[in-house]
């Protein structure tokens, strides 16, 4: 076990090494593959064959989570009717370490006559693949991490890596945000904790907002008749600066100490200083504090103060967050 373990850590340090080398080989590269892909008005067509097929399929996969349309595209199948897929104005990213797949090579002249750059991530600059690009990555060669230096490990790996770095680039130059990763992602947990809480707290009519001098009786039939019958209410100021909160908890508590005088302002029993949240947060940290400060709603306010929304735990809930 001794061994393996040793040979485990062989593996990774080789792979690591292949990655660390890429950028000062890559840099004017990658540049100019991020030239043609910004400048892409139509998909992003990855395509490769064998083990690398599989990174092509991830790239595709993580182009499009953030918001770039992009297509796989199987070489054979495309050499019998999927090229069909393919338009002007689209870009193909073409992957393949020896750059001598036949299977892809067959595909370039179609690309060509579409007038569809194609951009080549290789390890050999001077491959027939390599030659027909319009940008080429080359990786250089690199040693494999496998006993008999043959299985594609650490040129995968590389290529992998230079992939993420072509899509994650691009996203950062887009000013791609977390709520556009949300967009794309209702049905998962990581789009899910990327909302924030503009994109669930409650606003307009489904806002209950009242001022110090209303008496409780008019809190409470805000609070009933506001859209979703929210179980509190937000106090503010004469400029819609936030002063306070009242809870349905505040309501009972008043009752069972029998204290409670529906005539009795608002502002002199309400909560003061209630911990609030701001819009542009992650709704995650605001269910956590809703946890750790035990309460079921929580005033959003602006920059200045001024109340903009209202999380309520149930909206939480609904989104699968809290």
């Amino acid at each position: 076990m001794a061994a393996g373990n040793g040979f485990a850590r062989t593996v990774l340090e080789i792979e690591a090494k292949a990655i660390a080398s890429l950028y000062p080989r890559i840099s004017r590269s990658l540049d100019a593959a991020l030239k043609v892909l910004r400048a892409c008005r139509g998909r992003v067509v990855t395509t490769a064959i064998g083990k690398p097929g599989f990174i092509a399929q991830k790239l595709s996969a993580t182009l499009a989570s953030t918001g770039i349309p992009s297509l796989y595209l199987h070489p054979a199948e495309a050499a019998h009717g999927d090229l069909g897929r393919v338009a002007r104005g689209d870009v193909v990213i073409a992957l393949s370490n020896s750059g001598a797949s036949r299977e892809l090579l067959v595909l370039l002249p179609a690309f060509e006559q579409l007038s569809v750059p194609v951009i080549a991530v290789t390890g050999d600059a001077g491959s027939a693949l390599a030659q027909q690009a319009k940008v080429v990555i080359d990786i250089g060669p690199i040693d494999e991490a496998c006993p008999i230096g043959l299985v594609p490990t650490a040129s995968t790996a590389a290529m992998h890596a230079v992939c993420d770095a072509l899509a994650m680039t691009l996203a950062h130059t887009r000013d791609f945000s977390t709520a556009q990763y949300a967009k794309l992602h209702p049905g998962g947990k990581l789009g899910r904790h990327a909302l924030r809480v503009h994109e669930v707290m409650r606003t307009g009519k489904a806002l209950p907002k009242v001022r110090e001098a209303d008496p409780l009786s008019h809190v409470v039939v805000v609070m009933t008749n506001t859209e979703g019958r929210p179980g509190a209410a937000l106090v503010v100021d004469a400029k819609g600066r936030l002063a306070g909160i009242f809870t349905d908890g505040d309501l009972r508590r008043l009752a069972e100490k029998k204290r409670l005088d529906f005539g009795t302002p608002v502002g002199k029993v309400m909560g003061r200083r209630p911990r609030c949240v701001g819009p542009n947060e992650l709704a995650l940290a605001a269910a956590a504090l809703m946890r750790e400060v035990q309460v079921d709603q929580l005033p959003v306010v602006d920059g200045a103060g001024k109340v903009v929304g209202l999380v309520d735990v149930q909206d939480l809930l609904a989104a699968r967050i809290a």
